[in-house]
């Protein structure tokens, strides 16, 4: 690139998002900070979604005390520093000009950063409107969870420019906290649509808007600005609620364009990164780690993802070899997806996490390589779509790297194969989503 100063680091993180920041403070502070690790992020602050999130529940096993969503973002940008990191923010990563050698750009002009090793860290977004494919006008009013809380919290909207009545799309828990932004607005939310036929009991409760279960939005309604939507059930009956502000709320992708155009393979069921244990990509040099793998888990655990993936950038950087080839994981529906979705002949790694596409009670939970049962296990309670279960590595030691793709799909219930008992641990639900 013709102008550009050209660097070397020894890890070049992008994304300070709660995995980066953490990934950066685990490695900055290895032995005794010998390595030169810097981080890009293209916000002006560090932080991630957290910055924009004014609610608690952050912190506890990060810091051991409860934090909010801003707090919590400072005390990890802080880490980062004190543990020797560089921080950049408003400086973006546009492409690749090497395995691993990135094209910058930064307020004093145009950079080329070649690393030792690259960790991916750029996290997840939600799907606008137009990526959910819901017909209708363009009016105002349309927002998603994000739009919501930063208009609110970092940008001070008032309700005159949110609305007066709000329909929420979803009933996941970052809908539930859509809904107290709004109301903390005092914007009336007079009701919850989501096309889920049910949804844990817990999300009951007198303080929850009506909830319409097994329903869609069909069409938005209105000129200039949102007038209502109209809704379909799923026995084909519509219906139309009168509002003037929607909330579409838990359908995110992983930000994964930096690593696609890198040519790092994407998993097909994830949509991120495909990667191994040792959050490795196929390519040699390249990590990744965080909400890009799958899209959004709780800012704790994309935490210690980073963490975790830290130490393997040690280890590689310490010499570990990488591994010339790995078995793919697949999912067969319900199981929406698994990650991470590689793994290594001889190597367990884990705990993977595990999405259903529908709730599923006591599910029996298969790991399948061509035709063998490597794993059996019925999970207690209900798997939900919107948040991860926990499912043993252990497993993993048993897979044949020369045989075919392992598929991790839901079997027979009265299977008279012995089941290991495992509950389905949640990662808690996402405080900062």
């Amino acid at each position: 690139m013709a102008g550009a100063v050209n660097r070397v680091v020894d890890v070049l993180v992008i994304g300070a998002g709660p995995a980066g920041l953490a990934a950066a403070a685990r490695l900055a502070s290895a032995e005794g900070g010998r390595y030169r690790i810097e981080v890009l992020e293209r916000e002006r602050e560090a932080g991630g979604v957290p910055r924009h999130c004014a609610h608690g529940g952050f912190g506890l096993s990060d810091f051991g005390r409860p934090l909010d969503g801003p707090g919590y973002a400072r005390r990890l940008a802080r880490a980062a520093v004190r543990a020797g990191a560089t921080l950049r923010t408003g400086v973006s990563a546009t492409g690749w000009a090497g395995p691993l050698t990135l094209d910058v750009t930064a307020p004093a002009g145009l950079e080329r950063i070649t690393a030792r090793a690259v960790l991916l860290a750029t996290g997840a977004r939600e799907r606008p409107r137009s990526a959910r494919l819901v017909p209708g006008t363009r009016p105002a009013g349309v927002l998603t969870t994000g739009e919501l809380q930063q208009s609110t919290h970092l940008y001070g909207v008032r309700r005159e420019r949110l609305g007066r009545r709000a329909v929420v799309i979803g009933a996941e828990p970052v809908a539930h906290h859509a809904v107290r932004v709004l109301r903390g607005a005092r914007v009336d939310v007079v009701g919850m649509v989501t096309e889920q036929p049910r949804v844990p009991r817990r999300f009951g409760g007198p303080a929850q808007p009506p909830l319409l279960t097994g329903t869609t939005v069909a069409e938005l309604l209105g000129r200039g600005r949102l007038a209502g939507i109209r809704v379909r059930h799923a026995d084909g009956r519509t219906g139309t609620i009168r509002c003037d502000t929607v909330v579409f709320t838990g359908d995110w992708i992983p930000d994964h364009e930096l690593a696609r155009s890198g040519g790092v393979p994407l998993d097909s069921g994830t949509r991120g990164p495909a990667v191994d244990g040792a959050f490795r990509t196929a390519s040699a040099g390249v990590f990744a780690a965080g909400d890009v793998l799958r899209g959004v888990e709780p800012a704790g655990a994309a935490a210690a993802e980073g963490r975790r993936a830290a130490d393997a950038v040690l280890r590689h950087l310490s010499g570990e070899p990488w591994p010339v080839s790995s078995v793919p994981l697949r999912s067969e529906d319900p199981v929406a997806w698994v990650a991470p979705n590689r793994v290594v002949g001889g190597a367990t790694g884990g705990p993977f996490l595990v999405r259903v596409r529908e709730p599923l009670t006591r599910p029996v939970v298969e790991v399948v390589q061509d035709g063998r049962v490597l794993h059996r296990t019925r999970l207690l309670g209900t798997a939900w779509p919107h948040r991860s279960v926990r499912l043993s590595a252990v497993w993993a030691r048993e897979v044949d790297p020369a045989g075919g793709p392992v598929d991790v799909r839901v079997g027979p219930g009265n299977s008279r194969t012995r089941l290991s008992r495992q509950w389905p641990e949640p990662l808690a639900d996402a405080p900062h989503r």
